[in-house]
């Protein structure tokens, strides 16, 4: 179950895993990680099991799973074919959010004083890998709180400083400067779209691979593109959340079609830049429904 678990609440208190599991926030009662490549992962558990883990209350840089001993050190290298790892590259692709469970540990002073506490959803905004303390390779996910789930109350024991970025290598040889009082702008930044179930289910059909383009993105773990509105959702335009109107799209062609600068014939032929550049690809069992072709053909007058 991705989201939030019913009957469960932020800032819920659970002396055990057992109970966490019977809530429905954590299943495993051991794993951190649950979920599987195909459905994203639906919870994790930071507990300090992993020396490179980072918490900045926000922010979480998660160690991904695999490669330890009895003794909780890295003896072997981390993979992305680990399902734990897995799921949460699907849950970045797909834009999933996936619950976080503190543990009491002595490495974060974000985490409860004794037991579990569930902290509500964070999204995956970024992973990649990393030689870790142990000196085996390991794989990391950065985690950021979604809007409106509460930060826990610090409590100031830890030294620990603002996250900014997910490291993602060692750059000790490759020193670069900036500035120490960098200009602050306001900013939009659009990277992974969220996909509901309509969306990966074309997706799916489509194997990823762009309807316009057929341009594939190969990424470590898997491949992302984006479910496209057709004839774009609530008001003014007011389209169905429905496969009919949903195409599977590179970023680029997604951009252009949500701008009037891809249109499509009700022949389904693709228009790009007033030019006709071909047939849209298509797939037996997605069916484009023509009315939401025509409306968002018309709202760009062409």
């Amino acid at each position: 179950m991705i989201g939030e678990p019913p009957g469960a609440y932020v800032g819920q208190d659970f002396s055990t895993r057992r109970l966490a599991h019977e809530a429905g926030v954590h299943r495993p009662l051991q794993a951190g990680i649950c979920g599987t490549k195909v459905t994203g992962a639906e919870s994790i558990v930071v507990s300090g099991g992993y020396k490179d883990d980072e918490d900045y209350g926000d922010v979480v840089v998660y160690t991904g799973h695999g490669g330890q001993d009895s003794s909780k050190n890295q003896v072997a290298d981390q993979t992305l074919e680990d399902p734990g790892n897995a799921a949460l590259v699907t849950s970045y692709l797909e834009g999933l959010l996936v619950r976080v469970l503190r543990g009491a540990h002595k490495g974060s002073k974000y985490a409860p004083k004794s037991g579990y506490r569930y902290d509500g959803l964070f999204r995956v905004t970024g992973y990649g890998s990393k030689l870790g303390i142990d000196g085996h390779l390991i794989w990391q996910f950065r985690m950021e709180a979604h809007e409106g789930t509460p930060i826990p109350a610090a409590v100031e024991t830890a030294d620990l400083h603002k996250a900014d970025e997910l490291p993602l290598e060692d750059d000790a040889e490759q020193p670069v400067t900036g500035s120490e009082t960098p200009e602050r702008v306001p900013t939009t930044v659009q990277r992974i779209v969220r996909s509901s179930a309509v969306k990966r289910q074309v997706k799916a059909w489509h194997d990823n691979q762009c309807q316009v383009c057929a341009l594939r993105i190969e990424v470590p773990g898997g491949n992302y593109s984006e479910g496209a509105h057709i004839q774009a959702l609530g008001s003014p335009h007011n389209g169905p959340d429905i496969a009919a109107n949903v195409l599977c799209l590179c970023p680029n062609c997604h951009v252009m079609l949500d701008a009037g600068a891809i249109v499509l014939t009700d022949d389904l032929m693709v228009i790009k830049g007033g030019a006709e550049i071909g047939p849209l690809r298509t797939h037996p069992k997605h069916k484009i429904d023509l009315s939401c072709v025509r409306r968002h053909r018309e709202r760009w007058r062409q």
